[in-house]
């Protein structure tokens, strides 16, 4: 990306972490879609590096874990053996939430069973620093049992929160608009969590923020990831800038000056500036 000039660079991630795609962002840049594409790859992998090296030791004491479904190429159901041996079908991106700070300490994009519930829960624990006891919610989802017993064995307090939903009768309504939670009930898996925070809203909501600012995860388009690793390189740079650049609107600071993993707001051309300095 030599030929882009770090305020061309700055003026396209601008455009993809507000929600555009790879074709209209090109557009509004008078670039080409391949330009962009490689900035993402180019940017994406930079970000996870800055993660992983930078997201460490937080302190927190309030977690809260969900997994978001979104598919590369086509859903599951519609794709041939050929193309699922290239990546293609359903896709789901693991998080993990601070509930005071807000920041997102964790993140895998894989699959949905019990060895990615195990990478995604050991990333998490080697984040988090010993010296504070965590609590953890997670839904009902059976795999976050045994990966949280081997990530953070009798060191934290975890419950298990399921909600139920009652879908609208409305054939249309239920095709287009969310089911409505009539009810919850908390299980305690281990140790002894405070029911004031037993709650996966927090983390649920940043799911919206997720679907809001990916083109990628929006439902009901054609812009969906054709490869597994733009996918990854697009997560990536999102909660990069969530993270750091972002104001949240109740903390009137960003997820990573309220964890102090940062002392002020990342402009977006500070970290075009840093991914250019990462070393991966």
């Amino acid at each position: 990306m030599n030929r882009l000039s770090v305020e061309q660079r700055t003026r396209i991630v601008g455009a993809l972490v507000e929600g555009n795609g790879i074709r209209a962002t090109a557009r509004l840049m008078d670039c080409s879609p391949v330009t962009v594409l490689k900035l993402l790859a180019d940017i994406g992998l930079a970000c996870a590096a800055y993660h992983n090296q930078h997201v460490r030791n937080v302190r927190a004491k309030h977690v809260q874990m969900d997994e978001i479904w979104c598919f590369v190429g086509a859903k599951k159901k519609n794709v041939s053996p050929e193309k699922k041996l290239e990546g293609w079908g359903d896709i789901w991106t693991w998080t993990a939430l601070d509930a005071d700070t807000k920041l997102c300490i964790s993140y895998v994009v894989g699959g949905r069973d019990a060895g990615w519930a195990a990478e995604f829960a050991a990333d998490c624990a080697s984040r988090i620093t010993s010296r504070v006891r965590v609590q953890i919610t997670t839904d009902a989802h059976r795999a976050y049992l045994e990966a949280i017993e081997g990530a953070f064995g009798m060191e934290c307090d975890y419950a298990m929160l399921q909600k139920a939903y009652g879908a609208p009768s409305d054939e249309e309504q239920r095709r287009y608009s969310p089911a409505h939670c009539i009810g919850c009930d908390m299980k305690v898996v281990s140790g002894n969590p405070d029911p004031k925070h037993v709650s996966t809203s927090f983390v649920e909501r940043n799911n919206l923020t997720m679907r809001m600012q990916m083109r990628r995860f929006t439902r009901l388009t054609n812009a969906h990831s054709k490869k597994i690793e733009f996918h990854r390189y697009s997560v990536a740079l999102h909660f990069m800038y969530y993270n750091f650049c972002r104001i949240h609107q109740t903390l009137k600071v960003t997820p990573a000056m309220e964890a102090d993993l940062s002392d002020h707001a990342w402009s977006i051309e500070e970290l075009v500036r840093t991914m250019d300095a990462v070393k991966l």
